[in-house]
Order: structure tokens, then C-alpha cells, then sequence
């Protein structure tokens, strides 16, 4: 069983920094880093940019929202994630937080997720996220700091991941629809201007978090 991620800015949304304000998330963006991105329709289908490279598409054909790169520049919004950032932790299983690796052992990767056990049975198998993993320091950080896991967090050891989709906004001609996941495969793909990658969490283990918070907590 899938179900549609909860898009933002990772495990800390805009309220974060009120609560601990040293902690930018590495996948955050930053002030300077926007990039207008007007679209057009292709004359093959779907959506283009009018001065369109390369760079823009992904190995499977998806355009993806330009950006800058320049962290650290600016103001924080942490309310938005940084495009190339997200990938590159989906990709390489970077701590989302501070960027370094994410946490591993024999049962998976370290992911830190909103408890919706009751959504269904097995869950979190199945389930399709757009944020990245994390390390025991970071994720005994994020329990504190995240508005969104105030009200309940679970700590899951992840056996296995995958691409399943992008996350960005969706065009049909003459329209923008707004924003949602675009899986693989579907011919929506043609008409997103991707922002984030989704994967898909299979074999998949729930865990104590206390039992591995023992790791010394990243300086500031």
C-alpha cells in the first residue's frame, strides 16, 4: 500500500527556527538561491523552459526547478527545499539535517517519520516520502526542534529504498493544478516541474530511538 507523502521542507518546518535557531537544515533553502523558472508548452507534449539545457531534465525526462546553489548566503527559508540538496541526500542517503551520512546497521538506513501506524497494516512499508534520512544526532535533534513531530514521531530502520516519483507542480495547457507526487511512469511526468524526489520505503523496521542515541550531539 502507498501513501502520498506530506511535502516540506524535511523534518523542520517554518516555525523551527523560533525553537532552535543555530539548526538550518541542509536541504533548506536560502534566500539567494531562487531562480525565476516561467514555463512553457513543448511542442512535444508536456512542459519546457523557453532556453531549456541538459541540466534542466533528469535521466527519465523530468524538468526540474532551476536553482542556484549557494548555502549558507542570505536568509534560511525553511520553509522551502532546496532541489538539487533533497536529491543528492535521496540519492547518496545524506543526513538531511546536517548533510553528512545517514545513520546504517544490519536491519537499514535511519529514517525519522510522523507516526501513522494506524494508516495501515505493516506501515511503513509502502510508503512514499519525500524526506530524506537521518543521522542518531540530528534525529534526536529533529524530536525536539520539529514542529511536525510534536505530536508523535517513530524512528525506522529502512532495509530498502527506491525512486518511486517526483514531488512539484503540476500544468495541463493553459493551467497551472497545483502540487502533488507524480509517480513513475505516469504520463503526468510529462507536466511537473519536479522540486523533490519521492522514494518508496520497503522492508522496513520499527525501533527504540533511545536505544541509539548514545552518539554525541553535532555542534552547532
Amino acid at each position: 500500500m502507498e501513501s502520498t507523502p506530506r511535502p516540506g521542507p524535511g523534518l523542520f518546518g517554518a516555525d523551527a527556527m523560533t525553537l532552535r535557531r543555530s539548526v538550518v537544515p541542509y536541504i533548506a533553502s536560502w534566500s539567494p538561491e531562487r531562480v525565476p523558472s516561467p514555463v512553457v508548452i513543448s511542442p512535444r507534449g508536456g512542459i519546457a523552459y523557453p532556453d531549456e539545457d541538459t541540466c534542466d531534465r533528469d535521466g527519465k525526462g523530468r524538468l526540474w526547478l532551476r536553482t542556484l546553489i549557494k548555502p549558507r548566503c542570505g536568509r534560511p527559508e525553511l520553509g522551502r527545499v532546496h532541489p538539487l540538496r533533497q536529491r543528492r541526500a535521496m540519492n547518496r542517503m545524506l543526513c538531511q539535517v546536517c548533510g553528512g551520512p545517514s545513520d546504517r546497521d544490519e536491519r537499514g538506513t535511519l529514517w525519522l517519520l510522523e507516526d501513522c501506524r494506524e494508516d495501515w497494516e505493516g506501515w511503513p512499508n509502502g510508503l512514499l516520502t519525500v524526506h530524506p534520512p537521518v543521522c542518531v544526532p540530528c534525529a534526536r535533534i529533529a524530536v525536539g526542534a520539529c514542529p511536525n513531530l510534536l505530536y508523535g514521531s517513530v524512528a525506522v530502520r529502512v532495509g530498502s529504498s527506491e525512486v518511486a516519483g517526483v514531488y512539484g507542480v503540476t500544468y495541463q495547457p493553459g493551467k497551472r493544478k497545483g502540487s502533488r507526487v507524480v509517480e513513475d511512469g505516469d504520463p503526468a511526468s510529462r507536466w511537473v516541474l519536479a522540486s523533490q524526489l519521492a522514494l518508496s520505503l520497503s522492508d522496513c523496521t520499527l525501533i527504540d530511538l533511545d536505544e541509539i542515541t548514545d552518539a554525541p550531539t553535532p555542534p552547532s
